[in-house]
């Protein structure tokens, strides 16, 4: 028994003393957010047996990330979405489709999916991010469609900042989980380097992104390894009362697709001012991305670049969240609004009230048309929308936005048939958004 004693004891000492070697900081943070959505009508078609009807329902979603600190500068940082679905509906069959803007399925995201995981060690040469990352996002709202991608990026922070990234979004080796695979260099990968530079009152950058993508290598009707350039330059600016932001991205190169390589010369630009004068605000935004010239089957002049996901000037047109919850709403023929933004030139006004720190009003209207006909379209107008949102700051973490929107549908969504009817429709949608 007294060995016993001792041996326990000898331990209990090299434990103390080991204590800090395991010792690690865990710190949680995330946003959980319930909300409603009222759809007039999913289509916008008129006296046809295809008319679409309302739809109400609730959803949700809880995004919980953990850092999990070893040493100061040195974690891991790990990201899931939980329970991300409408109330009551049927579970999503199992697949093996990523889900929009995750790394796990549909399937998984209603449950639980894993979008993140990655170390993060801050040392004297720089920031080294390795694993699955942010990626997607840069500059200002605009282009920006924020989703996990397996990456290596390098950051020297500063004044002026400088950063690399190395990213493997399609991996065609054989692997025990890839046991169809025969093509090893079937690969796409994308090579970034930018800086950003910070001053008084704003900061601007430039990013420079090669595309590597040799999906439809050896393929009878695709094309080998293509290979297209993207030069994103962004600037925000305080003058005074007003912000300014503008942002411009051009790709050119060669595109692979199945029917073969094309051409790509792709430009999308987005302006926006906003002054604040006491508890008013004024804005506008313009925004353009060019969409694909129908007549030249050799080129992409658009479809490859967008406004991207995150950004969102409207409830109705072109708005990621209500696709993603209640779908694309279909004109007639091939016409459709989705998201995001493509193929349209964008107007909006909009003006806005803070009578005190926790009242928010904004009132917006907003007109969009397309840049390029598809064959055999009539019309460009893809409508007017006005838009009117309220949000409440319950607590300094907690808040409830409630918005109305309503389209006066252009008549881009008749298609091409001629003699076919749209109608408008509207929208209203409540958000209650808790982050911690």
């Amino acid at each position: 028994m007294k060995r016993f004693w001792l041996v326990l004891l000898s331990l209990g000492l090299v434990m103390a003393f080991s204590a800090s070697a395991f010792a690690v900081d865990v710190k949680f943070s995330g946003e959980f957010y319930a909300g409603g959505m009222w759809l007039d009508k999913t289509t916008f078609k008129k006296d046809t047996a295809t008319d679409g009807p309302s739809t109400a329902f609730f959803f949700q979603r809880l995004r919980l990330t953990t850092e999990f600190v070893a040493t100061p500068g040195v974690k891991a940082i790990v990201r899931a979405d939980m329970m991300e679905r409408a109330w009551g509906t049927a579970r999503t069959a199992p697949g093996v489709a990523a889900d929009s803007l995750s790394a796990g399925t549909t399937a998984e995201n209603e449950n639980i999916a894993i979008d993140m995981a990655y170390i993060s060690a801050a040392t004297p040469i720089g920031l080294f991010n390795v694993g699955y990352q942010p990626d997607g996002a840069w500059g200002t709202v605009f282009g920006d469609s924020m989703a996990p991608a397996p990456c290596i990026t390098y950051i020297v922070p500063g004044t002026f900042t400088v950063l690399g990234k190395y990213c493997k979004p399609t991996e065609s080796s054989y692997t025990a989980k890839n046991l169809t695979q025969t093509a090893s260099d079937r690969d796409n990968d994308t090579i970034l380097a930018a800086f950003i530079y910070s001053y008084k009152g704003g900061n601007a950058g430039l990013l420079g992104k090669y595309y590597h993508m040799s999906a439809f290598k050896g393929l009878s009707a695709g094309a080998s390894a293509s290979q297209w350039y993207l030069l994103i330059p962004y600037v925000k600016a305080q003058l005074g009362p007003v912000a300014l932001q503008a942002e411009l991205y051009y790709g050119w190169g060669k595109y692979p697709t199945a029917a073969g390589e094309r051409d790509l010369n792709n430009l999308t630009a987005w302006v926006d001012a906003t002054g604040t004068f006491g508890p008013v605000y004024v804005g506008g935004s313009a925004a353009y991305v060019a969409g694909d010239d129908p007549t030249t089957t050799d080129k992409l002049e658009g479809g490859i670049l967008s406004g991207g996901n995150d950004w969102n000037h409207c409830l109705l047109l072109f708005n990621y969240e209500r696709t993603y919850w209640a779908g694309s709403i279909a004109g007639q023929g091939t016409a459709v609004n989705g998201a995001p933004m493509s193929n349209a030139w964008f107007f909006q006004g909009r003006v806005g009230v803070k009578p005190t720190a926790k009242f928010d009003f904004m009132a917006s209207a907003s007109y969009a048309f397309a840049d390029k006909k598809p064959a055999g379209y009539n019309n460009d107008s893809y409508g007017w929308e006005v838009d009117v949102t309220g949000t409440y700051k319950i607590t300094n973490n907690l808040s409830y936005m409630l918005g109305v929107g309503y389209l006066f549908t252009g008549d881009y969504f008749k298609g091409a048939t001629t003699g076919t009817s749209i109608k408008d429709d509207y929208i209203v949608v409540n958000k209650l958004t808790l982050t911690f």
